[in-house]
């Protein structure tokens, strides 16, 4: 099942915990994230987080430390929403130019600098717990999540910022390509989702990142520029925020990324 919210701004980040799903806009002018019903798919309220820049390109949630987190890349920050109580709201600093984030099974948030080519791990509060220095020509990377066995993936990345493996060369449409690679989402089999925005498609590569496959949408239009993903395995749910679309699309059921259309 597909479910599509409303049109707004540009959708730059989506996560969700619990009953709730948080989407923030590109260039919002209130400062504010958009909680949305997980049941109900409708508009329940707003957090406001001051001194949120206008560029926000990650959320994640945390259900470990009850929290969300999202990207300032306009301020070189990250601002930690507490999610019981009042909402309250702390913020610290990272290198240069913040966008995805994502969180390890050590419950640390990992935060990937584009102006720098870093990946950041800290704890929930801020403490920076490792550094690590991309290779050189590793360029603008976007997102990263850590595997169990403690490499990286915006490419596949050791500890020391190295490749180990990598998928695509050249921006290209072909299943070997890939043009602006924005999102990603890891399944159980540890099969990695991908956003393209430039070719508005979800790609799925292998663990081994030695093949693909495109995972279609069926949704009125098509895709339109996916550039967030955020995958509940608990709900068997995925999210996909849309930058040029400026929708998020809601896909149920859905175990694994093994299938080639949803």
């Amino acid at each position: 099942m597909t479910h599509v919210t409303p049109k707004g701004e540009k959708v730059g980040g989506v996560a969700s915990l619990g009953d709730d799903v948080f989407v923030v806009r590109d260039h919002q002018s209130e400062q504010q994230i958009e909680v949305y019903g997980a049941k109900t798919f409708t508009l329940q309220r707003h957090i406001t987080v001051p001194e949120l820049g206008y560029q926000c390109f990650g959320l994640a949630a945390c259900s470990h430390n009850n929290c969300l987190y999202a990207s300032d890349r306009d301020n070189d920050s990250i601002h930690r929403v507490e999610l019981s109580g009042n909402n309250a709201v702390m913020k610290f600093s990272v290198a240069c130019s913040p966008v995805g984030l994502s969180v390890n099974s050590e419950h640390n948030l990992l935060v990937v600098s584009q102006g720098e080519s870093k990946l950041q791990i800290f704890t929930t509060y801020g403490t920076l717990l490792q550094n690590i220095q991309l290779q050189a020509d590793i360029e603008g990377p976007w997102h990263a999540v850590q595997l169990p066995n403690g490499q990286f993936r915006v490419c596949l990345v050791g500890g020391d910022g190295a490749v180990v493996r990598s998928y695509g060369g050249q921006a290209g449409s072909q299943l070997t390509q890939m043009n602006k690679p924005r999102g990603l989402a890891v399944d159980r089999e540890g099969r990695i989702l991908v956003a393209e925005e430039t070719n508005s498609r979800l790609l799925v590569i292998n663990q081994s990142l030695s093949s693909a496959h495109e995972m279609s949408v069926c949704v009125d239009g098509g895709l339109k520029g996916p550039y967030s993903l955020w995958y509940d395995q608990s709900r068997r749910r995925l999210y996909i925020g849309e930058y040029r679309g400026r929708r998020v699309i809601v896909i149920d059921s859905l175990k694994d990324f093994s299938y080639s259309s949803i």
